[in-house]
């Protein structure tokens, strides 16, 4: 959605080491947004991203307008996503997930990509695109990327540059308590329901953040762990750390593997 960085970048390189042409569409979408003020004050740079996008490896950048995407009105369609628009993230935001679908139908249809390219900082988003890639008889192809993130571990975002110099400095805290909750399980049979607390507490040990939500979800098909009391090592399938921040009005995700199945 524009107001490029470096996690963008790695994307755009991602596709070109697969030998495509890589084409780069930049539309901050309104069905996404459950709130209006969200959407206006959403980041945008387009002369900022032509440029970034000009040193890059692509080969072209579609800015469409809303009409070209939305000719009947702005509204979003509905689809059938086995009700991962409606858990974890979609439940904080309903719509939100529809919202997606619908303009990443729009975009594929409109370039018929071969491939396309999603980072896994927005983890359920990936999950959605891959249903809405099956809907459309398995077309285009979904390649998904690992989290860019900056040298002291905040997960890049181009919602990171409405974050005060306080709020900034804080924000680091997110993935390390991530990291620490990884290691915990790793250590120690800890169930659930603990773990969630001491995770509260670390990440607003900083002032400047409130959590909004912490969820463990199975990484294969994002259900949700079904005993808050069974430690995480004992169900035999990994599980992934979903964690939303706000830093004053400013929402931040991320998220990370809490727990690997080796089999």
């Amino acid at each position: 959605m524009g107001a490029l960085h470096a996690g963008h970048l790695a994307l755009v390189d991602r596709a070109a080491s697969d030998g495509l042409a890589v084409l780069v569409s930049i539309f901050v979408n309104p069905t996404q947004f459950n709130r209006a003020e969200d959407l206006a004050s959403y980041p945008r740079d387009e002369q900022g991203d032509l440029a970034t996008l000009a040193q890059s490896k692509a080969q072209a950048v579609w800015f469409p307008e809303v009409g070209d995407l939305y000719p009947d009105g702005v509204s979003s369609t509905h689809y059938d996503l086995l009700e991962l628009d409606t858990r974890l993230e979609g439940a904080l935001r309903p719509g939100h997930f529809q919202g997606v679908a619908t303009v990443v139908d729009r975009l594929f249809a409109a370039c018929r990509p071969e491939k396309a390219y999603f980072g896994l900082k927005d983890f359920q988003q990936v999950a959605v695109v891959r249903r809405l890639a099956e809907l459309r008889g398995g077309s285009p192809i979904i390649v998904s990327c690992p989290t860019t993130r900056e040298p002291d571990g905040l997960a890049m975002s181009s919602r990171n540059r409405l974050l005060t110099k306080a709020q900034r400095a804080a924000a680091p805290a997110i993935y390390r308590a991530l990291q620490w909750a990884a290691r915990e399980v790793a250590e120690f049979p800890v169930p659930p329901k603990a773990l969630k607390r001491e995770l509260r507490k670390e990440i607003e040990r900083e002032h400047e953040l409130k959590v909004e939500a912490i969820d463990f979800i199975f990484s294969d098909n994002l259900e949700a762990l079904t005993d808050p009391d069974r430690p995480v090592d004992r169900y035999g399938r990994s599980v992934q750390t979903l964690i939303s921040v706000y830093a004053g009005e400013v929402r931040l995700i991320d998220n990370a593997p809490l727990y690997l199945c080796r089999r």
